[in-house]
């Protein structure tokens, strides 16, 4: 029961009477007896092979606590092939080229034309069955939230993949603007309200030596060029429409009908600005080329030498020594004196996180392994990190936050102790299954006051496309969204939008992009008439 309960396990779980199958009689599929409730899943220990990518500062997942626990109480053990995520999807693909299949992907991964294709192949199997009768709690939470399960339902009525949710309404808005509060206070500027105020307060940066070495080192502005989070997109909404640049996908939804922000004129006027800005060195001119680990260095140098920056929080960015030197940036007054902040089109529901393959001799032991996951104190840990690391019990046994080892940023410990993959966690779990991390808390804090008055309303929602649509898809935009992200680098560093810009509207009419937007028009209005 100790095991039980530090797993976060339901304790009505732990006593259900644990009744074998007959191996062999009942299921043609499974090679091995198991029990069909209750813990653990198989008498003698099962192992199964999985495949997942894994965070650059994560271990192996052998070494996780949480698989460890996980073992002990189910008796399944992992043969886990860890792949870095920059290297993932071209391994995953070539595993399944080449036939040589492990028996499930965990934080698969897939794309919705993988999970089509895949599926309807016969490389993945249908779940909807084996989450019928072997996966109580991820049931549960389809019956608590149907629109989960229509999430991971394919257009030809099967399930392929298992959902991760984390309802904290915080992804809608992944831009934070934050600004070197002790610099403003030693220059004796205000905090910028219009963008010709941040303008003048970053030149201010640039010139004025806030940082007292004597060095022309200050950086003005960094941030995440089509990240998915802290990246341009509230920059160009100041000149009326706020982009979605997220992977160049620039599909933004206003009155119900979808447009292609990067051939929008707003588009074209905000870039040509900030070009203007690059060249005044008020924009770091690397912020094109950066990753994010380049960009949380910049944070970190020995002087301070970051005026300003775009980011999910700041702690991840200037460490916790720096964090109080800055402060939050309101959203910006723009070009026409309105306040009007972006919405992403990320969601917080997920239909990739496990698929399992037809090499697998053990779907029913799978099955019931991946729904142990989905039992609510479970999922927090999964997502978050396990008690004793992350997290302790209070006296009624919800999951309280620990308090971090000194000079310890929460994003990088996350990283190292927590997998993600299959879990859900729902807005009701919060103050009663676990207690919100602090700096979720803070940043939904800093949501509330200052962005959220200000956000769109429509945004693109999460849509399940039939495999026509999305062959459709997969053969016009990668290169379309190459093209835009390319352009839109060089005309931000070099210039030239202006001159360029006619051509290049053509030259991506030329590549379909009518054809695309059609496609996603028709994809929205049939997603909006089924809600």
């Amino acid at each position: 029961m100790s095991i039980v309960l530090a797993l976060g396990l339901s304790a009505s779980l732990a006593l259900t009477g644990c009744s074998s199958s007959e191996s062999g009689k009942e299921s043609k599929e499974t090679a091995v007896a198991f029990n069909e409730s209750g813990l653990p899943i198989v008498e003698e220990e099962v192992t199964l092979n999985f495949v997942s990518p894994k965070q650059p500062l994560a271990p192996d997942y052998s070494e996780m606590v949480i698989f460890d626990r996980l073992q002990e109480a189910t008796n399944v053990s992992i043969k886990w092939n860890n792949i870095p995520g920059d290297g993932y999807q071209e391994k995953k693909n070539l595993l399944l080229a080449s036939g040589d299949l492990p028996d499930a992907f965990y934080a698969s991964g897939f794309t919705d034309q993988d999970l089509m294709q895949h599926g309807q192949s016969g490389t993945i199997i249908p779940l909807e069955d084996l989450i019928d009768k072997y996966a109580p709690n991820l049931k549960k939470l389809f019956e608590e939230r149907p629109e989960l399960k229509q999430i991971v339902t394919a257009p030809d009525g099967h399930i392929y993949s298992l959902p991760r949710a984390e309802e904290m309404d915080l992804v809608g808005m992944p831009n934070i603007m934050f600004i070197n509060q002790t610099w403003l206070d030693k220059l004796g500027l205000e905090m910028p309200t219009t963008l010709e105020e941040y303008h003048d307060v970053l030149k201010a940066f640039k010139e004025k030596d806030p940082n007292g070495n004597g060095k022309q080192d200050e950086i003005g502005l960094t941030f995440w060029f089509n990240g998915w989070c802290g990246n341009e997109g509230d920059l160009i909404g100041l000149f009326g429409l706020p982009d979605a640049p997220f992977e160049a996908d620039h599909r933004i939804v206003r009155d119900g009908k979808v447009i292609y922000a990067a051939t929008q004129p707003e588009f074209k006027e905000a870039i040509a600005y900030y070009h203007q800005w690059v060249k005044e060195g008020l924009i770091d001119p690397e912020v094109v080329t950066q990753d994010t680990a380049q960009l949380f260095a910049k944070g970190k140098t020995e002087d301070p030498t970051l005026g300003s920056f775009i980011w999910w929080e700041d702690t991840e960015v200037v460490g916790t020594d720096r964090v109080d030197d800055y402060a939050i940036l309101p959203p910006l007054k723009g070009k026409d004196g309105e306040v009007v902040v972006g919405r992403s089109n990320y969601s917080e529901y997920g239909r990739d996180a496990f698929v399992i393959t037809s090499a697998n001799e053990n779907p029913e032991i799978t099955m019931r392994w991946a729904d142990q996951l989905y039992e609510p104190k479970m999922s927090a840990q999964i997502n978050w990190g396990p008690i004793g690391e992350i997290y302790e019990e209070d006296e009624n046994g919800m999951l309280v936050n620990k308090e971090l080892p000194e000079g310890v940023a929460m994003g990088e410990l996350r990283q190292k102790v927590a997998p993600g993959g299959p879990f859900v966690v729902l807005k009701e779990h919060f103050g009663t299954v676990v207690d919100m991390e602090p700096r979720a808390k803070e940043r939904l804090d800093i949501l509330e006051k200052y962005y959220k008055p200000h956000m769109v309303e429509e945004n693109y929602p999460q849509i399940f496309f039939s495999a026509e649509e999305l062959e459709k898809i997969n053969t016009i935009e990668p290169e379309i969204k190459e093209f835009v992200k390319q352009k839109e680098a060089q005309w931000l560093v070099e210039g030239g939008i202006e001159e360029e810009w006619d051509e290049y509207v053509e030259q991506l009419e030329a590549m379909g992009l009518n054809e695309l937007m059609e496609v996603y028009q028709t994809g929205l209005d049939r997603f909006n008439k089924e809600l």
